[in-house]
């Protein structure tokens, strides 16, 4: 019988779909410096790991048994995906199972800062029955997001899936990718009607120029795509999030734009010092945080479950 280690967990219905397809499911947290120990001893097939776990070439190497490396989520930066492919060890992830879930972040930021909640619950606890027509005062600006344009870096499934809510909230959507030159909306509404948008993307530049919010969503880069260079060319008081991977956003170059009043709204949900990220990022109260829970809802995990025990099934049966 295939073993497959689940080291970082999996969803019951995974579980039960390999179980059923004759795959022994060992649902265990082992340490990183045990992991060579534990996959030898009992010759493990499969691992599956979240971005928690780094499963890298030495790793690869010294585990002649393993046949397959599955990630539950989308970026693979924790992977030498190269090397284990080369290899002949499949390496799989859940493309699409987390992006409505990584998109409603996206919202629950955003409906939060336009608002100003990720500040008024600070305040309201400290100061709400002493100071509260102050408060009222302090948080009546906000705006609404109906009508305003949002820029969406890189248009694969989850930058769809954020269309989609902004499209159904009234919002502009303008689009920037460097493979994707357009791509069809589909809103699905609860009476079983469909709606079909079809979104031609722009230049990142138009993006930068013309967005009331940019929201990010491209896999780990050699660099920085937001800097002090792209600060400058977007809007005064923009707000833009990040859900996607520390390190696409310069961190002292925000902090930088929001003291300026460039950035009037940031929210993060991923950082360059994961997973203690930069003390002047936690305390700064123009920040809507989350400690990288994007594609971590109920739904998405059950869904990642499914999609990698179908592939497991597929790859390592047939």
């Amino acid at each position: 019988m295939m073993k497959i280690l689940a080291n970082d967990g999996i969803s019951e219905s995974g579980r039960a779909i390999l179980e059923k397809g004759g795959f022994e499911v060992m649902n265990v947290k082992v340490a990183q410096n045990q992991l060579e120990n534990f996959i030898n001893e009992n010759t493990i097939d499969a691992i599956l790991v979240k971005s928690a776990t780094q499963v890298r070439q030495e790793l690869i190497e010294a585990c002649p048994s393993l046949k397959l490396i599955g990630l539950a989520g989308v970026g693979l930066d924790n992977i030498d995906v190269a090397y284990a492919e080369d290899n002949g060890v499949h390496v799989i992830n859940a493309h699409t199972a987390s992006s409505s879930a990584v998109a409603e972040l996206v919202f629950a930021h955003l409906f939060g800062m336009v608002r100003f909640l990720h500040s008024s619950n600070r305040e309201m606890p400290l100061e709400g029955d002493s100071r509260f027509n102050d408060l009222r005062k302090a948080y009546s600006q906000g705006v609404e997001l109906r009508e305003k344009t949002i820029g969406i870096i890189g248009f694969g499934k989850v930058g769809q899936a954020v269309a989609k809510i902004a499209i159904g909230l009234g919002m502009n959507v303008l689009a920037t990718d460097k493979k994707i030159k357009s791509a069809p909306i589909t809103l699905d509404f609860f009476n079983g009607q469909k709606t079909v948008f079809t979104i031609d993307t722009v230049a990142q530049d138009v993006v930068l120029k013309e967005a009331d919010f940019i929201t990010l969503h491209i896999p780990a880069q050699e660099d920085y795509i937001i800097t002090a260079l792209e600060f400058e060319q977007m809007k005064k008081g923009v707000g833009i999030i990040n859900t996607s991977r520390g390190g696409l956003l310069h961190e002292v170059d925000l902090v930088k734009a929001l003291e300026s009043g460039k950035v009037q709204f940031a929210g993060l949900d991923v950082f360059e010092t994961e997973p203690t990220p930069a003390v002047q990022l936690l305390m700064n109260p123009e920040i809507s945080l989350t400690p990288h829970i994007g594609g971590a809802t109920q739904e998405a995990q059950e869904r990642i479950g499914i999609e990698l025990a179908n592939q497991i099934i597929a790859l390592l049966k047939n």
